[in-house]
């Protein structure tokens, strides 16, 4: 599986630091996880494949052609089924406990393989000849049942391989646990400095397990918990380094014992929510008690009052009444405030009161509507239910004003960080007077921003925000108190170089949060104003592919049928060109070759515009299309640079014959580029079919060229290894 970039803003350095993308490099068990994707992905596509073939009609008559296609795609299953089975397998004689069920499930899927490739085998008496012209198939019932099995048995692999990735998970948490624990016991610097290493090595480990395993979260609430915690483990694996460091320098010093305890602390619960998540469940049966949001309640009445236009006995008045109660109850949130503005509480209270006496005014004509059945009265209730919704989003603008408007003054007030600044003079200064003004003026800051967020979270709009705006809300809390007990140590030890240090980084974690939260107000007003869809990148996940300017305008397209049919058939065609590429990476012992990695590459991300043409997969837009494709592009480059390379090593006949199919490469991955520079009006269909096509002629001259390098890598051995056994039989006759 690939490596997610680090959750959240530029990420903290030092020993144990959270890593960045990059596949997991940690043992047999991580490659696992890597080849069960790469197969995966490769099985699938061609079992959708053989189902779109046996959904012909029976009476059609194909080609010669078709039916070699049709037997290459039942090859190729076969083939993706075998190397499937060898991962399984793999993970069997790894995992004990499960091989038993691993195994049969492995076998099953096996047969189901050996079944495909026989059926769709033309040479066979199942394809007879009828007229000169041959049919598809005449036993597409043994073909259906293979498939079936085929799908069954793939996925119990799958589902029994994910407990072993979260037994993985579990164990890599424990294993920090531990160390941990010995970290928060060490009383000299040299074995501090022994304990950390080993730490910072499991907390890698952990950032690539959890990593890989956000992104396979489909859920969207939970990849952000997901994301939060993994912030907060990345942001602490530094403050941990210094806050012990301090305590190992000032082992008297009450406030830098407290501080690191903080850090202790915050880093524990971050590694039990990342287990909850994994193992969506709480510890000792909890339950999540998080109050909902007031977006989120206006949402759910109005659905209930909207759905009173299709049943009159949806619900009972009072029960619609508690509930727009509980909503209206939240807005003391805001009238509470002593941020909030006069003019905005005002405001608030007015819409209010508004939204009850509406409700009371559709509770009658409801009544009356249980009763009398007549044009009129189903009129008066429309109207009703009109009016109350619009002054419910009324309300919603008047709080999305107030948070965000309160949010953008105090980020404008505190972007050149006064008092932080102020903290750390006094520090280095040693006055314990200016640290108490100092730290009182923070800790109102401090409160003041989360407050903001508290805020912010009942207009955020979607749930991954709202986890989002929790994440900072805490954060502000915790390190406001730690920099205040890192201040405090500084200016009991004015002197001391490791106090000083400690008390900048736990200040730059503070400064990061804040950029965060001017992307989060942005976010949340992008949300609001509808310019962004339900899915996007959020604050602690990785950031999405620039893209280019001019594609602003391209938006997704809904194409006739027609249209839809010829870019289908291109993704066909597309997907066995990604099957036959995967087939030759196989053939590699060096799986860490550069021409190899950089192919893998293009592989899956072919397999992915594959999955666009089905309506399927993570990309969703031509936007997204044309984001993959400007990256595949690229990989095609760095496929020719590296082929270009090895080519160097070769005898002029290879290494022209090796140029000649580089000279090919090298100009569609140009001219791929400038397609997706290039603007369009109104033709975003024209370009994907464009891009797709320009994709599926790289992807063959891929294949040749792996299988090239292939053969002539193996034929540089065997005259390297000839000479090599030459010159030591030169070397034995000359002793002789």
């Amino acid at each position: 599986m690939a490596m997610a970039a680090s959750p959240g803003p530029a990420g903290v350095g030092g020993a144990g630091a959270m890593p960045g993308s990059g596949p997991s490099s940690f043992g047999f068990d991580s490659g696992l996880e890597i080849k069960t994707r790469s197969v995966e992905q490769t099985l699938l596509p061609l079992v959708s494949q053989i189902t779109t073939l046996i959904n012909h009609k029976d009476n059609t008559k194909k080609s010669d052609k078709t039916l070699q296609a049709i037997q290459r795609v039942g090859q190729a299953v076969n083939l993706a089924v075998g190397r499937f089975v060898k991962v399984g397998e793999a993970i069997a004689n790894e995992n004990w406990d499960l091989k038993e069920e691993i195994t049969i499930a492995c076998i099953e899927a096996k047969q189901a393989g050996e079944t495909i490739a026989a059926l769709t085998d033309v040479s066979t008496p199942h394809h007879p000849e009828s007229g000169g012209q041959i049919t598809i198939f005449t036993d597409k019932t043994g073909v259906i049942k293979a498939a079936r099995l085929l799908l069954s048995s793939v996925t119990k692999v799958l589902l029994l391989a994910d407990r072993v990735v979260i037994k993985q998970i579990i164990t890599s948490r424990n294993k920090v646990l531990a160390t941990m624990e010995r970290l928060e016991k060490v009383n000299s610097f040299q074995e501090f400095v022994q304990i950390f290493s080993q730490f910072g090595n499991e907390m890698v480990e952990f950032a690539h397990l959890t990593g890989d395993r956000q992104n396979d979260l489909k859920d969207e609430k939970k990849k952000a918990k997901m994301a939060a915690a993994r912030a907060v483990l990345e942001k602490c694996t530094m403050m941990l380094l210094t806050a012990s460091k301090t305590c190992l320098r000032h082992p008297n010093c009450e406030s830098a014992h407290k501080n690191k305890e903080g850090v202790f602390d915050r880093m524990k619960v971050a590694l039990d929510k990342v287990i909850e998540i994994v193992t969506d469940c709480k510890p000792n049966g909890e339950t999540d008690v998080a109050a909902v949001s007031i977006f989120t309640g206006i949402k759910e009445f109005k659905m209930n009052i909207e759905a009173l236009r299709e049943n009159l006995y949806f619900q009972s008045k009072e029960n619609l009444s508690a509930t727009l109660e509980a909503v209206l109850e939240r807005t003391e949130d805001f009238t509470d405030s002593a941020y909030t503005s006069h003019e905005h509480r005002e405001r608030i209270l007015d819409l209010s009161a508004h939204a009850r006496a509406e409700l009371q005014q559709l509770a009658s004509v409801w009544m009356q509507a249980q009763s009398k059945r007549t044009k009129s009265i189903a009129e008066e209730l429309e109207l009703s239910i009109l009016k109350i919704s619009h002054g419910l989003n009324e309300l919603k603008k008047e709080l999305h004003s107030t948070a965000t408007q309160l949010a953008a003054d105090l980020l404008k007030y505190h972007a050149d960080h006064v008092v932080l600044k102020a903290l750390k003079l006094t520090g280095v200064e040693g006055n314990l007077e200016g640290l108490a003004e100092y730290a009182c003026k923070f800790s109102e800051q401090r409160e003041q921003l989360v407050e903001t967020c508290r805020l912010l979270r009942h207009v955020s709009g979607t749930e991954p925000l709202e986890i989002t705006c929790v994440h900072a809300e805490e954060t502000f809390q915790v390190t406001g108190q730690q920099i205040i007990s890192a201040a405090e140590t500084l200016t009991l030890h004015p002197s001391s170089k490791i106090a000083k240090e400690n008390l900048d980084v736990f200040c730059e974690a503070w400064e990061s949060q804040i950029s965060d939260m001017s992307t989060l107000l942005r976010e949340i007003n992008d949300v609001f104003e509808g310019r962004r869809g339900e899915k996007y990148g959020y604050l602690s996940l990785p950031k999405p592919m620039k893209n280019n300017a001019n594609l602003k305008s391209l938006k997704p397209e809904k194409s006739d049928s027609e249209e839809k049919a010829k870019i289908a058939k291109l993704g066909l065609k597309l997907g066995l060109l990604t099957s036959d590429a995967n087939c030759e990476i196989e053939k590699w012992e060096n799986q860490e070759n550069e021409i190899v990695r950089y192919g893998r590459n293009m592989s899956r991300m072919a397999y992915s515009l594959y999955l666009f043409t089905r309506g399927e997969g993570p990309l969703k837009t031509s936007q997204d299309l044309i984001n993959q494709l400007e990256v595949f592009a690229e990989e095609g480059l760095k496929v020719a640079s590296s082929a270009q390379a090895f080519s160097k090593q070769l005898k002029d006949d290879d290494k022209l014959m090796l140029l000649l199919e580089i000279n090919k490469l090298t100009p569609l991955c140009h001219q791929l580029q400038t397609i997706t520079k290039t603007p369009v009006q109104n033709q975003g269909l024209l370009k994907v079919d464009k891009c797709i096509t320009k994709t599926r002629s790289m992807m063959a001259i891929l294949v040749q060229l792996l299988s090239l390098c292939f053969k002539l890598l193996k034929k540089l051995q065997m005259e390297n290894n000839r000479w090599v056994s030459v010159t030591n039989k030169d070397s034995v006759d000359g002793k002789t």
